[in-house]
């Protein structure tokens, strides 16, 4: 039997090392390629309910193109892929997001999430946003009753995820969306499974993830603001109220696919490449490019670009983030910064707190 000792083994294992970082690269390349077989429908642009649901939280993922899905992990997790809340290095942890989003829109997000040994990790979400005060409308006043309304956007969510392997994890999360605006509100439920997988291939730092979110039944607004003064034509009649049903629209259910690459540059320095890819079901089908740069990983930067067939308003991304321990809490700030059409880019900053 051939043995490799010394210089022999050290040569044997960097060929091993660089042929890893060819494959990896080459899959993420084949899997930009791959994906132009799936077809969203843009057809139905603007026709789902609960688009809340698709607006990304988090600086850290968003700081690189949003492509999340394979290399999310922890709290932070929660949104890409509930699977990646397994992977958390922490026995508890808390996330705390600000999004400066379209219109003076903001967005509020938070998320808490416990690690239980031999058993998985649970997350409670919660996303709001604050539209502040519209005018009123009606069909008579086109132009304003005089009156606001301060619209209401709730998305709560619970997350189980438990790792299956050293490799694979998997996760769920279960939500609740309410909606309210005048005098109707409506609410729904829906459900979003995910799966994270680790040294795909048996190359170290290679990560696969794929996750079918917001799956649940449709959502229909009621309440008395759907009720109008009714006349019926030749009768001998008062007007009598009818209430207008509203018709039910489908939630924004995705398959969303990522492939992820980490490539530790020596013991210090590290590069992320990562990509994800999002077949809608009531939009055009999107794509995801980042990377992000890591030194003694206290210390980061991003960059990525979403992009689609389509009008897609949305582009280029940048970001930063700190890490650091305070008596045994670790501490990460992210800022993060999304590029838009039309409108200002989108700023996010975000806190976490492991323990």
């Amino acid at each position: 039997m051939t043995r490799t000792t010394g210089h022999g083994a050290d040569r044997s294992a960097g060929l091993r090392k660089r042929a890893g970082r060819g494959t990896a690269i080459l899959l993420l390349a084949l899997w930009a390629v791959t994906a132009e077989l799936f077809a969203g429908r843009p057809d139905k642009a603007g026709t789902a309910a609960a688009p809340e649901l698709l607006i990304p939280v988090g600086a850290a993922s968003i700081g690189y193109g949003g492509a999340g899905i394979a290399t999310a992990t922890g709290v932070d997790g929660i949104f890409w892929n509930p699977a990646g809340l397994a992977r958390t290095e922490f026995g508890s942890s808390v996330i705390v997001s600000h999004m400066a989003y379209l219109a003076d829109i903001n967005l509020e997000y938070a998320a808490a999430a416990l690690n239980f040994t031999g058993v998985g990790a649970v997350g409670l979400s919660v996303k709001s946003l604050a539209i502040g005060d519209i005018p009123v409308t009606t069909e008579e006043q086109p132009d304003g009753t005089g009156e606001t309304t301060s619209p209401a956007m709730l998305v709560v969510g619970g997350t189980f995820a438990r790792k299956i392997s050293d490799r694979i994890s998997m996760g769920v999360t279960v939500t609740y969306i309410y909606e309210s605006m005048a005098k109707v509100s409506a609410s729904g439920v829906c459900f979003t499974a995910g799966v994270q997988y680790t040294g795909l291939g048996g190359i170290d730092g290679l990560e696969f993830g794929v996750a079918l979110k917001n799956l649940g039944p449709g959502m229909q607004y009621s309440g008395d603001g759907l009720l109008r003064n009714g006349v019926v034509v030749d009768a001998s009649r008062p007007a009598s109220p009818i209430l207008i049903q509203a018709e039910t629209n489908d939630l924004p259910s995705s398959i969303d696919i990522g492939l992820g690459y980490t490539m530790k540059l020596d013991e210090e320095n590290a590069l992320l490449i990562s990509s994800s890819f999002l077949n809608n079901n009531y939009t055009e089908d999107e794509y995801e490019l980042g990377g992000q740069y890591s030194y003694q990983q206290r210390f980061f930067v991003r960059g990525g670009y979403d992009f689609s067939n389509s009008d897609y308003i949305y582009g280029a991304t940048f970001g930063f983030g700190v890490k650091t321990v305070v008596s045994d809490i670790t501490i990460q700030v992210d800022y993060a910064y999304r590029s838009v059409q039309y409108f200002s880019g989108n700023h996010v900053i975000s806190l976490q707190f492991g323990l």
